[in-house]
């Protein structure tokens, strides 16, 4: 009799059933993730777009926090940032705008989006006279709190003021990598920026986890880049890997998650397997 075949990870972990997660009997206090890497082009956006989507299909109260001024998330869920009157920029500058006056819902039930656009820019230079300046997302954010189960806050590629706020806002940190050697590089900066936010400002502040992203188990080069991350960080990387697929951008295109444009796709399944894991992780936490 033949041995039976256990399913493992990328890096040769066994890869437990993560459970779905119970319905909740009630909503909030919200945990404040923020997705960070300044390496663009990682699948950062993707990822704070079809984690928020999958939480919400298992019944979390999710919030998009669009915290990079290009944008992309507000598109990607279906909010045209050109058209807006007021968005994440009026919020952290204007103490008289209150959350509910920049949320926008979306079309995935239970998700909800603080959108950005190209005004947001201007935050990282008129903040740096501001008494506090670190804390004018965290600030901002304290009444939606109660409101949601999760807060995502999607974080422009770079290290600047406008990610120091989002990392003072944050219980924890989600880091996609994409999976290539160059990708590598940066992550030892960005661990130093995070434990310098934790020393300094945010002393609850952890590394939720590093998500390989645009994966391709048919190269060495991916399945070594994977294996040099498990080395580095252990069980901080997510077994959960994203694999490369030509649906996430037709998703973007769509204006909409993955999870919905095409439900039963690896990808979109992919990302309902994060969000599995997210909460299992939080509730061994």
């Amino acid at each position: 009799m033949s041995a039976q075949t256990v399913a493992v990870d990328a890096v040769g972990r066994p890869l437990p059933e993560f459970p779905v997660p119970a319905p909740l009997a009630s909503h909030g206090p919200a945990r404040v993730i923020a997705l960070c890497n300044q390496k663009g082009g990682v699948g950062k956006t993707t990822t704070a777009i079809n984690l928020a989507a999958a939480l919400a299909e298992y019944g979390r109260r999710v919030l998009v926090v669009d915290f990079d001024p290009q944008g992309a998330a507000s598109v990607g869920l279906g909010v045209p940032p050109h058209e807006l009157d007021r968005t994440v920029y009026n919020l952290i500058m204007d103490r008289s705008v209150d959350y509910t006056q920049v949320l926008r819902t979306t079309a995935v039930q239970g998700l909800d989006l603080l959108p950005a656009n190209i005004d947001l820019s201007a935050a990282e230079v008129q903040l740096v006279t501001e008494v506090a300046r670190e804390s004018a997302l965290s600030r901002a954010l304290r009444p939606a709190l109660d409101e949601y189960d999760e807060i995502i806050v999607d974080c422009q590629p770079s290290l600047g003021l406008l990610t120091v706020n989002a990392l003072t806002a944050a219980h924890g940190v989600l880091i996609p990598l994409e999976c290539e050697f160059f990708a590598l590089r940066g992550v030892a900066l960005l661990v130093e920026t995070i434990e310098k936010v934790r020393d300094r400002l945010n002393p609850r502040l952890q590394v939720d986890g590093i998500l390989a992203t645009m994966y391709d188990s048919r190269t060495l080069h991916a399945r070594e880049v994977v294996a040099r991350v498990h080395e580095a960080f252990g069980d901080k990387l997510f077994q959960t890997v994203i694999a490369r697929t030509v649906k996430f951008p037709d998703a973007t295109v769509a204006a909409e998650p993955i999870t919905t444009y095409a439900p039963a796709h690896t990808g979109a399944e992919a990302y309902r397997q994060l969000a599995r894991e997210l909460v299992a992780r939080g509730d061994a936490a």
